[in-house]
């Protein structure tokens, strides 16, 4: 099949000016209509269980399983040729977004159609496609992904389990123990990643009824405990030669890459949670009266409200980009069997997939944090909902890589291609320093000043990692807590980036009073990230310079962002709470 070119390039944001992208304006009429399904599903299938799933009633979680399937729910990224639906993956993320505050289901869920799936969708050969996918899609079998050990977490290339060819030829004996393997109690299917004669990593297709595969009891975990987490143990395992997935040697391929739409899935889900405490925060803080007023009417509300709106504008923003870019680089790939430019597609966007997980489990954190907060006393208890959005929310910065994890991996990626040569950095840092000493007249352009902070955030990152890089060399990917300030200037470049841009297509599109709440979002947004670009810069030039440079470095950095700050952000942040307040949901 003939394979398809992309037009990006990734985590090209990082050092120069990025073109048009999808956001959520360009939702398609198909778009909406799986959104909207996931959505009632929601409602009427899920959320009037919630106590059953919290107590672990797996049988239910199965039904929910098959009721899903027949709405289609777990076959969007399935070609149609085996049985699923071929959608997008703007169609996966709103999936994803819809399902995100269904708590522990919808973890499983999310764990089903992407990780679970995917690395058959994507390097099973036809004949594992058309043996697996239809029941994968429907439901009638359900999916988990094996690849964490007790000794192998964000290490996962150290794993210990093994696979050794019987001497018939026509079985390979597994030998490890898997651990906090989503869906275990319940799946058909296991993606078992295990080393070839004790060396080569290799993936595998094992199924439940497999001889010499058993499971753990389950873990009593804090929050999700709708979903299974067990122990997966193979004991001489029987998985039949037809069961490799890809090559032998190249499981890494296959684990690594998936685990970038995972983080991305994952962004998704987060990012609709948020806009599901969000709604509670502001139903809770309508109704909630004490010193003879209702708590939303005290302005130190209605910033902790508009705090969180702002954030989840931002991570909606990058979630749909992100969601057009990967759509880009693999739309038309569902039967392609060209492996090596499958997984080249996938890890085009891994950069940008980090961000979305580091984004959306953090916006997560913090406002499943401040609804409860808002809810005072009863945010602790069982009976309101935000008390069991706090517990499942504190996984996502663990899930599909440590937040830690995925810090390193942005800058690390650029650093990466600059040593390769595909990348000129010290003409970028040069060029700059150059635009830093004759900064750009803010235009009256109503958002002339946002459009100009993107820019000063990108040259300030440019700026701070040359410096990193002049001090510390080829062994700068030692230095972690530099890299972690680096990746920290990165995401709030990619996140205000995304909702400026969004806002300008929006102006460009819709009238006056559709797009005035989205000015006032990046207004906000961007001088609560130029804040904060500045703090992550100053700490990092504090790592890199000597006494004699501090001075003049930070001052640089100063000069560069605080010139494009807004004033009287606080009447600004009330404007939005109350346009929130009046819709009892998050609106943009």
């Amino acid at each position: 099949m003939e394979t398809k070119t992309t037009g990006y390039k990734g985590a090209s944001f990082l050092y120069k000016p990025s073109q048009d992208f999808f956001t959520p304006e360009d939702f398609t009429d198909e778009h909406q209509l799986i959104a909207k399904t996931a959505r009632l599903f929601l409602e009427k299938e899920v959320r009037p269980n919630n106590e059953a799933i919290e107590n672990q009633d797996f049988d239910l979680v199965k039904e929910l399983f098959a009721k899903a399937g027949e709405l289609g729910l777990l076959g969007h990224s399935i070609p149609e040729a085996y049985g699923g639906l071929g959608l997008d993956k703007i169609s996966k993320g709103l999936v994803g977004e819809s399902l995100g505050s269904a708590g522990g289901y919808g973890v499983a869920h999310s764990n089903h159609t992407c990780i679970a799936t995917l690395p058959i969708t994507y390097f099973g050969t036809r004949e594992q496609k058309e043996k697996y996918l239809p029941k994968l899609a429907s439901g009638e079998f359900i999916g988990a992904y094996c690849l964490t050990e007790p000794g192998a977490g964000s290490d996962a290339l150290s794993a210990k389990t093994t696979a050794k060819l019987n001497e018939a030829g026509t079985h390979y004996l597994l030998n490890g123990t898997k651990m906090f393997i989503t869906n275990a109690a319940f799946s058909d299917t296991f993606i078992v990643y295990a080393k070839v004669d004790g060396t080569a990593f290799t993936a595998f297709i094992v199924e439940k009824d497999h001889p010499g595969l058993s499971l753990g009891q389950e873990e009593q975990k804090m929050g999700i405990k709708g979903s299974s987490t067990r122990s997966v143990i193979f004991e001489d395992c029987e998985v039949p030669v037809e069961n490799l997935l890809g090559e032998i040697g190249k499981g890494h391929i296959i684990a690594l890459n998936v685990l970038n739409l995972g983080r991305y899935n994952l962004g998704s889900a987060c990012m609709g949670a948020a806009k599901y405490g969000l709604e509670l925060a502001l139903k809770y803080t309508s109704e909630r009266r004490q010193f003879g007023k209702a708590i939303a009417e005290f302005t130190a509300t209605q910033e902790k409200l508009a705090n969180m709106a702002l954030r989840i504008y931002a991570s909606e923003s990058l979630q749909y980009r992100t969601a057009g870019y990967l759509e880009d680089a693999l739309g038309g790939l569902y039967e392609s069997d060209d492996y090596d430019f499958i997984a080249k597609q996938l890890m085009e966007y891994a950069v940008e997939c980090a961000v979305c997980k580091v984004h959306g489990s953090e916006t997560l954190d913090f406002v499943a944090d401040e609804a409860l907060q808002l809810h005072g006393g009863y945010g602790f208890i069982k009976e309101y909902k935000v008390e069991q959005m706090y517990r499942d929310s504190r996984i996502n910065r663990i899930f599909e890589g440590t937040n830690e994890v995925n810090r390193l991996l942005i800058p690390g990626n650029l650093l990466k291609q600059a040593a390769k040569g595909k990348l000129p950095l010290p003409q970028l840092t040069a060029s700059a320093i150059e635009e830093m000493k004759s900064p750009k007249a803010v235009t009256n352009s109503p958002i002339s000043r946002e459009i100009e902070a993107v820019q000063a955030i990108r040259r300030i990152f440019l700026f701070c990692t040359g410096m990193a890089y002049e001090t510390y060399g080829n062994s700068l990917g030692e230095e972690q807590e530099v890299l972690m300030a680096l990746a920290d200037i990165a995401i709030a470049l990619y996140a205000l980036e995304s909702a400026v841009m969004r806002t300008e297509k929006a102006m460009a599109t819709e009238s006056e009073q559709q797009h005035a709440l989205k000015m006032l979002m990046i207004q906000a947004l961007a001088s609560d990230t130029l804040m904060e670009v500045e703090m992550a810069a100053r700490k990092m030039i504090q790592a890199v310079s000597d006494e004699n440079q501090l001075a003049r470095n930070t001052a640089a950095v100063i000069n560069e962002l605080n010139r494009l700050q807004h004033g009287g952000m606080d009447k600004v942040k009330r404007q939005i709470a109350k346009d929130l307040l009046e819709a009892e949901h998050y609106i943009c």
